[in-house]
């Protein structure tokens, strides 16, 4: 499998994913008045990011993974959504930007070694090793921790939701 086909369709699925997801939120507090300030602030654990960074930095691990594969600077977004349209604008946003992403200098990144940001530090890791420990593991835990929240504050979503409109044939 390429570099490009671990990684392009897989953010491009599961951003596509948690858009439907904040659809399906958005619609779930509406029926029941909730305001939907309270689903954006929602967390699992006070140490851990409120659903609107799960959003961000999922969005933000797409499109800088991608962006460091593909051997280009990654475009910078401001973190100050504060409703849904505008989380679903940046996801919209972010799958627009991976769509442009270089297919062949992504394929061409295996064995570049891929320097990123790391706290106050630098990480360094041979592009498989970073799109197949890095890049992809932590979109798939803010995405997943973004279908927790909502999941644990009633949102009805189920599997289907999280794995989205994935390339599979049913017989």
């Amino acid at each position: 499998m390429s570099m490009s086909n671990a990684s392009i369709p897989v953010f491009e699925i599961g951003l596509n994913a948690l858009s439907a997801i904040l659809d399906k939120a958005e619609t779930y507090a509406a029926a029941r008045s909730i305001d939907p300030a309270t689903l954006l602030s929602a967390r699992l654990f006070p140490d851990m990011f409120a659903l609107t960074q799960q959003v961000q930095s999922a969005c933000d691990q797409a499109k800088n993974g991608g962006a460091r594969l593909a051997g280009i600077d990654p475009p910078r977004y401001e973190h100050n959504e504060e409703t849904i349209a505008e989380l679903k604008a940046r996801i919209a946003k972010t799958v627009s930007f991976v769509k442009t992403l270089d297919a062949k200098k992504i394929d061409e990144s295996a064995d570049r070694e891929i320097a990123f940001p790391l706290g106050p530090n630098m990480g360094h890791m041979r592009g498989a090793d970073y799109l197949n420990h890095f890049a992809v593991p932590n979109f798939y835990f803010h995405v997943t921790t973004a279908y927790d929240i909502l999941r644990h504050c009633g949102v009805e979503i189920g599997k289907r939701d999280f794995l989205g409109t994935i390339p599979m044939r049913v017989t």
